[in-house]
């Protein structure tokens, strides 16, 4: 630990032993843990188990196990260090973690999402070994009603300071006044030091550009004592605005001096950008009205858990990207810290939710629990980490919260309401607050606090138009839409039979598919939800609907709806739980983006004779024409405000092919062809070039192919993994809400043509090769490069 460094964040991810169970002694020094498993850190431990429908967390949670586990490091810090601030960061455990160094206890944390931090410096052997041991229960379930992992599964950072140092998320950072010419940028900072003498100190506030270049910059002698505040006003000229298309990053350096030396050096990163919401233009960016185009996401995953990875959070979030999706809501629970990194840099609109229940419970042993004494606490602690953000546009403190009935005597949930407006307000007022309501009556006790900022409807998306007549005045975000369900690759005809699955929230499906799939045509959704198509036309052509969190972007582990067991993941996802796209997907890029689209679907291998509804999602095009087999089945184009077209067509092996035209010219075509017997395994890579630093992850999609290169859309062959070089199958996957293979297997079987394997990289510069194989196909191969 080098001693001329003014502040040092080390990965302290690496090298931590575990174990599953619960030892007593396991907090001590003197205890043996030589026996342990070795891992690195994220790490999720239910991932790692069968599927059961026994479990407790029960097929809502995931139908994986929950338990005890210890975790314990042994590190060595330099006599050097003596005298420094050394402290340890957990950006989040799942749950009731408690924290030991060298036996001392440092404390304990029952909420899973929150990040915290132990101060070791008073505990630690200076030159010599020191040992932390984190205890981590999860073995009272349900406690959500989703997959939740278990275990030590976002980051963990070691800070070292000098004595003099910001304070942790010691930097606030708003932009109160901006234009294209100027930019007003407010800092606020706090400054910790020791209590017993002042110490005449500078602080520095400079302001970088992307390119590093220095713009901005403001110097204050000041006076140290305890814990100190200073606030800044600097300018920026010719700022570079955040938006969604071109999120712009500055860096704000803040420099501590003391006797003109470097004492600390502290980073905050800065979005130039303004907003509001407004009643009937909807969300406002940058003085331009802009739709807020959102998905809503759990934290797992698909096949990695919760066990957080920063490419796998990176590429879920290029696919919503592609897709047109500029905003994500964090359902329903504070993000990994680096999700939101990454949001900042790929231009996303986050709504930043804090809780899914408060003193009333939804399950048995969740944070009801702990709301009396943990709260307020957690709350504070969520809006300063996560308030420098650029990204993060709106504070949610609750999700579909069950005070928000009672009447007479118990209104209890205005009293709240009023209480989590009052905390966040406190830190932050640059930033709207609403709750996401399921009951979005006048009686409802959360609008009715008259705290929130803006009206979160969850659903009801044929009470949008009505909006104004219900909340004269008042600001609406769709908090929560859509709820439909699908199958990748499955299909009821006819595609405009509606199955409404189940037929009430609170009742049994009794008439669901044989095979537990949901049709992907679009034509089934929950009784609370709507489908994906009338879900955007009651938003897109509504300006007061400021924007949509469409639930899901992905599929999550746990709350498989409509089904219960052998289903143990939802069917909720635009996207797949293995990040294969449902056909919907291209229904909003066609809406979403200013792409040419032409997506016809479904698949060409049917029964002879047999009646299939073929649609097709298509954009900057007048026309869509259908051939089959070279022979014209007429041309469709989108009436008012419908967003496909669609042909009943009588299968006949061969040729399916749609052409969309503008003017006359054609714009896209698109073929299917009538898969033949599968022949051949073919492999492609989302990224061919991987760092080689133990956590860079490829995902291989693996497609069952004819020999004329045709996907065969029911395959189901099982698939071997073969991995060569410095790198490991991470997991595997194929999509489907009901497979119970281990993700963490080295095969996997696909599922309607499709399997996935994930490639994690090693620490050396390796070319590694991977296989898949399965008997009676020819094999597929690639290679990666890892540096």
């Amino acid at each position: 630990m080098a001693q001329n460094k003014p502040r040092e964040e080390a990965d302290f991810n690496k090298g931590w032993k575990f174990y599953l169970g619960d030892i007593a002694q396991a907090s001590t020094t003197s205890f043996t843990d030589q026996n342990w498993r070795t891992l690195d850190l994220p790490h999720d431990w239910g991932i790692e188990g069968a599927f059961s429908k026994d479990h407790p967390a029960t097929v809502g949670g995931g139908a994986l196990p929950g338990g005890i586990g210890w975790y314990r490091k042994t590190f060595t810090v330099p006599a050097n260090a003596k005298g420094k601030n050394i402290a340890i960061d957990f950006d989040g455990v799942y749950k009731n973690s408690e924290v030991w160094i060298n036996g001392h206890f440092l404390g304990k944390r029952p909420n899973g999402y929150v990040a915290f931090r132990y101060d070791l410096s008073p505990y630690l052997k200076y030159g010599g070994k020191n040992i932390i041991a984190v205890r981590v229960d999860n073995s009272k379930q349900p406690n959500a009603r989703w997959y939740t992992g278990s275990g030590i599964y976002r980051d963990v950072k070691l800070i070292t300071t000098n004595t003099i140092h910001v304070e942790q998320w010691g930097t606030f950072v708003t932009t109160p006044v901006v234009s294209k010419t100027a930019a007003t940028v407010n800092m606020e900072i706090s400054i910790k030091s020791p209590d017993k003498k002042t110490q005449q100190a500078l602080v520095k506030t400079l302001i970088f550009d992307k390119e590093k270049n220095l713009v901005a910059s403001a110097t204050e002698p000041v006076k140290l004592t305890g814990t100190t505040k200073i606030s800044k006003r600097i300018e920026v000229a010719n700022p570079r605005l955040w938006s969604d298309k071109q999120p712009y990053l500055y860096i704000v350096e803040t420099q501590i001096l003391v006797n003109k030396v470097l004492i600390d050096s502290y980073h905050t990163t800065l979005g130039i950008r303004s907003f509001n919401f407004d009643a009937d233009q909807g969300f406002v960016l940058n003085g331009e009205p802009l739709k807020i185009r959102g998905v809503c996401n759990h934290h797992d995953m698909g096949a990695l858990g919760t066990a957080f990875n920063v490419r796998a959070a990176e590429r879920q979030l290029e696919i919503l990207k592609a897709m047109g999706a500029n905003a994500l809501r964090t359902a329903h629970n504070p993000p990994a810290a680096a999700l939101l990194e990454l949001c900042d840099k790929m231009g996303f609109i986050v709504m930043n939710e804090a809780f899914d229940m408060w003193a009333k419970k939804k399950s048995d042993f969740d944070y009801h629990l702990d709301w009396d004494k943990w709260h307020k606490k957690d709350l504070e602690d969520q809006i300063l980490r996560d308030r420098n953000h650029p990204s993060v546009f709106i504070w949610s403190v609750g999700n579909e919260i069950q005070e928000q009935w009672g009447t007479g005597a118990d209104t209890v949930g205005r009293v709240i309401t009023r209480e989590l407006a009052a905390i966040v307000k406190k830190l932050d007022t640059t930033r709207p607050i609403t709750t996401a309501n399921n009951d979005i009556n006048v009686y409802n006790n959360l609008i009715k606090s008259g705290a929130l900022d803006i009206i979160g409807y969850n659903y009801n998306h044929d009470k949008w138009k009505d909006f104004h007549k219900t909340y004269p005045g008042k600001k609406l975000i769709a908090t929560e839409t859509t709820s439909a369900l699908q199958t990748r690759g499955h299909y009821d005809n006819p595609a405009d039979s509606i199955r409404i699955w189940p037929t009430a929230w609170d009742k049994p499906l009794l008439t669901g598919n044989a095979d537990f799939s949901c049709s992907a045509y679009d034509n089934c959704y929950t009784p609370w939800g709507s489908s994906h198509e009338q879900t955007l036309i009651a938003s897109e052509y509504n300006p007061v609907v400021s924007g949509i969190f469409v639930w899901t972007g992905f599929d999550y582990l746990g709350e498989p709806t409509p089904y219960e067991w052998p289903a143990r993941s939802s069917y909720f996802g635009i996207v797949d739980l293995a990040g294969f796209p449902k056909d919907v997907y291209h229904l909003y890029k066609s809406v979403w983006t200013d792409e040419a689209v032409l997506h016809v679907f479904p698949h060409w291998n049917w029964k002879a004779g047999q009646t299939v509804d073929v649609l097709a999602y298509y954009s900057q095009a007048d026309e869509v024409e259908l051939y089959l087999n070279g022979t014209s089945l007429g041309k469709k184009s989108k009436q008012g405000q419908d967003m496909k077209v669609s042909w009943k067509v009588k299968f006949a092996p061969g040729e399916l092919k749609a052409v969309s035209r503008k003017n006359g010219k054609v714009v896209l075509e698109k073929d299917i062809y009538t898969a033949g017997p599968a022949a051949k395994l073919v492999l492609s890579a989302d990224r061919s070039k991987l760092s080689a630093d133990g956590k860079d992850l490829s995902f291989i999609t693996v497609k069952v192919m004819d020999n004329d290169g045709n996907l065969v859309p029911d395959a189901g062959h099982l698939i071997d993994f073969k991995v060569e070089g410095d790198a490991v199958l991470a997991a595997v996957d194929n999509g489907s809400p009901i497979s119970h293979e281990s993700f963490k297997a080295s095969h996997r079987k696909a599922f309607n043509g499709l399997a996935l394997a994930i490639i994690k990289s090693g620490m050396k510069t390796s070319t590694v090769k991977v296989t898949a194989s399965s008997k009676g196909l020819a094999s597929g191969e690639l290679s990666l490069e890892v540096k």
